[in-house]
C-alpha cells in the first residue's frame, strides 16, 4: 500500500464505514460506474458553489460538477429559490403546465436548429429517442456512430465498445456502424455503399466529453455529407449544450443538425434531458389521424417524470442565467487559468504532460510528450491509454482528495463559481499530489 493510500484511509473513516454498508447493497458498492474508486469512494453530504463537504467534514474544490450538470455551481441560490417555491405547489401533476412551454421556448431561443422539442429525464433516454426518430422518419435501420463516442448506456450506442456488453443481442449491435472519427472519406464511402442508413450520431466535441476531440471541419464536413445523402445528422449535446457556448457546439461552430440531444445543464442540476430538432423528425411522436401511420410508423413516448414542474422551474432559471449573464465566460476563464497554470506546473516540476480542452472542459494528459494548442490535442485511443494510465490517475485522484481537490480523472469540468483563488489553491494541491505520485514511480 502506498503512503498516499494510507493517508487517504486515515483521513476518511466515515466514508470507509459507509462503503462497507454500500458493498452489500449495490454492485461494486456504487450507483454509477464512474464512482468506483480504490480503496473506497468519498461520501458527500453538502455542496455549494464549487465546493462540497464529505461525511468526515473535509472540504473539496469540485471539478466533477455533477458529471457536467453544474455549469452554475452547486445549489445556485436562484435555482434553489425556484425549486423551494414550486415544491409546495406539487412535484408531478400528470398533466401539462405552462412551465414546460416557458422552458421549451428558452431552449429554442438558445439553439435555433430546434423547431420542436420533447423532454425526458436522462441523456440515455434522449439518444435512444433520437435514434428512433431517425429510423421512424427514414424507414431505415442502420445508424453510424464513431469509435469511443459516448451516448449513454442503452443497447444501440454501446456498439464499438469492448467492455460492458453483457445482455446486448448481436442483432442489435449489428444495426450500428462504428467508424473512426475525423475521417470524412470513410464516412462518405459508407454512405455511398449502404442505402439502409437512417442517421449519423456524433458526440459534439469528440469522444468522452472531447477527451479524443474532433475538429470543427469534421462536423461541417459531416453536415455536408449527410445533407448530400439525405441522412439525418444527430448531434449529441448532452454534455456540451449550453456549456461550450450559450448555443452549445452547434452555436459556437455554426452547425445546423437535424436532431439534437440535450441534458445536464438543461435541468439546472435536476434530472432532465430533451430531444429537439427539425419539426419533421420530432413530429414522429405526433398523432396524425392516419391509422396505419399512428399504429405502425409513429413513435410512442411516455415517461412519468418528463418535464415535471420541479425540473421545469430549475431548467428555466438555469437557461435564463445562461442566456442573460456571463456564466459561460466565467467558467471558461477559470478553465483557461487552470490550463495555463497546470501546463506551467508540469514544465516546472519536469513531468511530461499537458492540459487541453474546449471552453470549460479541460483534459489532463500525463506522461505525454506532445505539445498542444490549448484547445485541441489530437490523439488516438492508443495515445490516451498511455497518457491516462488508470493506476496513475487513481493514485493522483486519491492524492488530490487528500489535499482537498476532487478531480475528474482525466476530465475537469469548471463552473461559473470557480474563482481565481480556487484555481490557485487547486494548482498548489496538484503540485503536492503530483510530487507524491512521482515518489511512487508512476510519473
Amino acid at each position: 500500500m502506498t503512503t498516499i493510500e494510507e493517508r487517504y484511509i486515515i483521513l476518511h473513516p466515515q466514508s470507509m464505514l459507509l462503503f462497507e454498508q454500500a458493498r452489500g447493497l449495490f454492485p461494486d458498492g456504487v450507483t454509477h460506474d464512474a464512482r468506483r474508486m480504490h480503496p473506497f469512494p468519498i461520501y458527500i453530504n453538502f455542496a455549494e458553489g464549487c465546493k462540497k463537504w464529505d461525511e468526515d467534514g473535509h472540504e473539496y474544490i469540485d471539478y466533477i460538477g455533477g458529471h457536467g450538470a453544474h455549469l452554475l455551481g452547486h445549489s445556485h441560490p436562484e435555482i434553489v429559490k425556484a425549486i423551494r417555491e414550486q415544491i409546495p405547489k406539487g412535484t408531478q401533476y400528470a398533466f401539462s403546465t405552462k412551465l414546460e412551454i416557458e422552458w421549451a421556448k428558452l431552449v429554442k431561443d438558445l439553439i435555433p436548429s430546434i423547431q420542436k422539442i420533447r423532454f425526458q429525464s436522462t441523456g440515455t433516454e434522449a439518444t435512444l429517442m433520437a435514434l428512433r426518430m431517425a429510423r421512424a422518419y427514414t424507414g431505415k435501420s442502420k445508424i453510424i456512430k464513431f469509435q469511443e463516442h459516448y451516448h449513454g448506456w442503452h443497447d444501440y450506442v454501446m456498439a464499438g465498445y469492448t467492455k460492458g456488453l453483457g445482455g446486448i443481442p448481436k442483432e442489435t449491435l449489428n444495426t450500428m456502424i462504428v467508424l473512426p472519427h475525423n475521417d470524412l472519406d470513410i464516412v462518405e464511402k459508407t454512405l455511398e455503399k449502404d442505402s439502409n442508413i437512417a442517421g449519423v450520431i456524433v458526440e459534439a466535441s469528440g469522444a468522452h466529453m472531447g477527451n479524443i476531440p474532433i475538429l470543427p471541419e469534421f462536423l461541417h464536413g459531416l453536415r455536408d455529407l449527410t445533407n448530400n445523402y439525405k441522412v439525418p445528422l444527430i448531434m449529441d449535446e448532452v454534455v456540451t449544450g449550453f456549456r461550450i457556448s450559450k448555443g452549445g457546439v452547434q452555436g459556437s461552430w455554426d452547425i445546423d443538425p437535424d436532431i439534437t440531444t440535450l441534458g445536464k445543464v438543461l435541468g439546472g442540476g435536476i434530472p432532465a434531458a430533451a430531444v429537439g430538432g427539425k419539426e419533421k423528425f420530432i413530429d414522429m411522436i405526433a398523432m396524425t389521424g392516419n391509422q396505419r401511420h399512428d399504429n405502425i410508423n409513429r413513435i410512442t413516448h411516455a415517461g412519468t417524470f418528463n418535464a415535471t414542474p420541479i425540473a421545469a422551474v430549475a431548467g428555466i432559471k438555469a437557461l435564463e442565467l445562461v442566456a442573460n449573464s456571463n456564466v459561460n465566460l466565467l467558467a471558461n476563464q477559470a478553465a483557461k487559468r487552470f490550463k495555463q497554470g497546470i501546463n506551467h506546473l508540469l514544465s516546472k516540476i519536469e513531468i511530461p504532460g499537458c492540459a487541453t480542452g474546449l471552453a470549460s472542459i479541460v483534459q489532463l494528459r500525463l506522461n505525454w510528450a506532445h505539445s498542444c494548442d490549448g484547445e485541441f490535442c489530437m490523439v488516438t485511443e492508443e495515445d490516451i491509454s498511455k497518457a491516462q494510465d488508470p493506476k496513475t490517475i487513481n493514485l493522483l485522484r486519491l492524492a488530490l482528495l487528500n489535499e482537498g481537490v476532487h478531480m475528474g480523472g482525466h476530465t475537469q469540468l469548471f463552473s461559473s463559481t470557480h474563482t481565481d483563488k480556487d484555481i490557485d489553491e487547486t494548482l498548489l494541491a496538484y503540485e503536492k499530489a503530483l510530487t507524491e505520485v512521482r515518489k511512487e514511480r508512476l510519473l
